[in-house]
């Protein structure tokens, strides 16, 4: 082994965590029952295919338990979490008039390019987030002067998109993973989730989350089991939005959640879903895209569909995704105590559960994590993802979000007996360079 590459940066599921078997047997469904793979082949209606969203309501009910059910109507089905990104500042943002992106840093680097691609270039701000929640004393300040510069340049009406009965056009956007977050791991506070949905109705800000890890959870303690791994931990903020002070200010609320099944059944799918108010669904539903091309994924929709009647997705998910993860989760822990932790190397505090992808390091100064990177790769043939690469681009505010101090290792790509080794190998460069 010592002359393989060792990959703990790329955040991919292993192909031996997908659940091919029950694809094929999909796949084989749809194509072979005329009354489904007609529609299925055809464009599809706007919102997406029909059966899934009425299978998606129920099993965010069953997992997230709001005091109501959700509604097939509360449903869009999308084309992944990165292709809805897009789709939802198409309809819900004006690039002149929506002053500001801010995200939670360290953050999911990729949409950073999405956000530019919108017309945010340079206006892309960070959130603060330590052990101790996010700094929203710090994002009220800024948003209060970010209104003040748009009323001295009289910024008070979109510049580039007209009024549309289906859209409304919000004056900021936060994006967030509230949820085993990807880098750093932490999961936001039900106390947080509820200021920041407060701060979105204040500011007119529309909070997108991208909640794809949620179901992937267990006990952070190897000896435990979660009382209940087949529910949430947390509500949603698209939850907290729907009940907190008496609900949504108007129809149309300040909270979309962005889901995939990327993370559960295979990325090429590119299948995922969108909640929010009925209205904001529906206004994410005409999107000039999905309008001109009918509903993403339809294909895929109608074969993801055929998992949920008989509580294939849902065994999946508890009877091997949850144990399987969590045994990589320990393995990869384990390793790091071992080899990492008596270098000084930290790691973020142990909530009452644990989940997603990735374990953050907190590296001791003078580690920096560019370097040990770069000789990770080198020396060892370790590739490692270094902080600096989560930062808000272009982000003016400096302190604020600067991460080379943190190392993002993942424990879902790589073979499993990979994991320790590629942890040993990390240990062996961070020796090298504080002799």
């Amino acid at each position: 082994m010592d002359g393989e590459e060792v990959d703990l940066s790329r955040g991919w599921p292993n192909p031996a965590l997908l659940p091919t078997a029950a694809l094929a047997e999909a796949s084989a469904t749809v194509m072979a029952t005329p009354a489904i793979w007609t529609p299925a082949l055809m464009y599809g209606p706007d919102e997406g295919y029909q059966p899934l969203r009425e299978h998606i309501a129920r099993w965010l009910t069953a997992f997230y338990q709001p005091r109501d059910p959700i509604t097939p109507e509360r449903i869009c089905i999308t084309g992944g979490a990165s292709q809805n990104l897009a789709c939802i500042l198409q309809v819900f943002t004006d690039p002149i008039y929506t002053r500001n992106v801010w995200m939670v840093a360290p953050t999911y680097h990729l949409a950073c390019r999405i956000f530019d691609d919108s017309g945010f270039a340079g206006r892309l701000r960070a959130i603060p987030q330590n052990d101790a929640g996010l700094d929203l004393a710090y994002l009220r300040q800024e948003l209060v002067a970010a209104e003040e510069r748009a009323g001295k340049e009289q910024n008070s009406a979109p510049k580039f998109k007209p009024s549309r009965p289906w859209g409304k056009i919000y004056k900021h956007v936060i994006y967030a993973t509230p949820t085993f977050s990807n880098p750093s791991t932490l999961t936001m506070s039900l106390s947080d989730r509820d200021q920041l949905v407060r701060l979105a109705r204040e500011f007119d800000a529309l909070i997108i989350t991208d909640d794809v890890y949620d179901f992937l959870q267990w006990s952070p303690d190897p000896a435990k089991t979660l009382p209940q791994p087949d529910h949430a931990y947390l509500p949603r903020l698209v939850d907290v939005d729907r009940y907190l002070d008496g609900g949504p200010q108007d129809e149309w609320g300040n909270v979309v959640s962005n889901g995939s099944f990327s993370k559960l059944i295979g990325p090429g799918m590119r299948t995922g879903w969108a909640e929010a108010t009925e209205k904001v669904a529906y206004g994410l539903s005409q999107t000039g895209s999905s309008r001109s091309g009918g509903a993403p994924s339809q294909l895929s929709a109608a074969v993801v569909a055929q998992l949920f009647p008989t509580g294939i997705i849902q065994g999946f998910i508890g009877g091997s995704l949850q144990p399987a993860y969590a045994r990589r989760y320990y393995r990869m822990m384990s390793a790091i105590r071992e080899h990492l932790v008596p270098l000084g190397i930290g790691l973020p505090p142990a909530p009452g559960v644990a989940g997603g992808y990735f374990i953050w390091l907190r590296l001791p100064s003078p580690l920096r994590a560019s370097d040990l990177a770069s000789i990770a790769q080198r020396d060892q043939k370790l590739i490692v993802a270094p902080g600096n690469v989560f930062g808000v681009q272009r982000d003016p505010a400096t302190g604020k979000n600067e991460f080379d101090n943190g190392l993002r290792l993942c424990f879902a790509w790589e073979e499993e007996h990979k994991l320790e080794e590629g942890v040993r190998r990390l240990g062996s460069v961070i020796r090298e360079v504080l002799k």
